[in-house]
């Protein structure tokens, strides 16, 4: 379950600063969340409460129904994906192909497709007696996953010296997990959380997110514990742009929410001392968004704009942003 971490030179050239990227898009189920998967269901499996050949019914975006799929079929257990008009089709046919049921509901009046998923999931499990839901909203042992595994892998990668860490949010337990190992290790490394336009986490309001993986539409009981030092809000065409800016200057195909963290660090990285450490995880592949994140096609009809004309005109040396 270990990921490497890469020095990157090209993303931020000339710049004076060192940057680290943790490649847990290299995971087995292609995101951090195999990391999480693997502590919710061991923890369930360990309690009692989820039997061998038992049900999970779970809310995801994508990348955690992916890897609970996986984790289910090596431990013979069922599982059932409950998305939104959001999960990206890619995502659904991963889940598929590892024998997953998928129940997608539709988009209340109000638009909080996570409070919709969530109450899915409660009607699923009254209808499936002894069913679990991992409850990766809440669940201690989401942020454990990264205070164990995540963070003293990229400490050592690194020798112990980050001055910023930036990671991305949804549930928050990424967030949570590297926030408790800084404080236990009293570390004075500066946490980042990036987070979506449109997300309610930490104060943010509420707005339409188009794609999947990064915000919420309620705030999470685990985000009630979480104290970034600093949040980072991040339009969702900037997301697009940064995926873009780390594919073409370092190779990574990564998906929306590290190229929010990308963008993140544009905002951030002018302002620091030369010299600065900066580290961030690489969440998840950008596999299940080349029909998203980069297709000209998808970006322009669903976010205006034309990112190809960007790209051309920055080739040339001008920048239309």
């Amino acid at each position: 379950m270990s990921s490497p971490t890469a020095k990157l030179h090209r993303l931020f050239e000339g710049s004076g600063m060192e940057v680290f990227a943790k490649l847990d898009l290299l995971q087995l189920s292609g995101s951090t969340k195999e990391r999480t998967a693997n502590s919710l269901i061991t923890s369930l499996l360990a309690s009692g409460r989820l039997q061998p050949g038992g049900m999970i019914v779970e809310s995801t975006s994508g990348n955690l129904g992916i890897a609970l799929a996986r984790q289910s079929v090596v431990r013979g257990i069922r599982f059932i994906a409950v998305v939104d008009e959001n999960a990206n089709r890619s995502a659904l046919d991963i889940m598929r192909a590892y024998g997953a049921r998928i129940e997608q509901v539709q988009t209340p009046s109000d638009g909080n497709k996570l409070a919709a998923r969530r109450q899915r999931v409660q009607e699923l499990l009254e209808k499936n007696p002894g069913a679990v839901t991992t409850n990766q909203y809440g669940s201690p042992d989401n942020p454990d996953a990264h205070f164990s595994t995540t963070m003293p892998e990229f400490m050592e990668a690194v020798d112990g010296k980050l001055d910023l860490l930036f990671v991305a949010t949804s549930t928050t337990g990424t967030l949570l997990g590297c926030q408790q190992y800084l404080r236990h290790h009293q570390l004075e490394t500066t946490l980042v959380a990036v987070d979506s336009v449109g997300s309610v986490l930490f104060g943010g309001e509420t707005g339409q997110r188009r794609l999947p993986g990064l915000g919420a539409g309620i705030v999470t009981e685990l985000s009630l514990q979480a104290e970034p030092d600093v949040v980072c809000r991040i339009e969702e065409i900037d997301m697009v742009r940064g995926c873009r800016t780390l594919a073409r200057r370092e190779g990574i195909l990564a998906g929306a929410s590290t190229g929010a963290i990308v963008a993140a660090m544009e905002q951030l990285v002018p302002g620091l001392t030369a010299g600065s450490r900066i580290g961030f995880l690489v969440h998840d592949s950008g596999v299940p968004y080349l029909h998203t994140v980069y297709d000209d096609q998808w970006v322009h009809n669903n976010l205006g704009v034309n990112v190809a004309s960007e790209a051309a005109s920055e080739l040339q040396g001008t920048n239309p942003r």
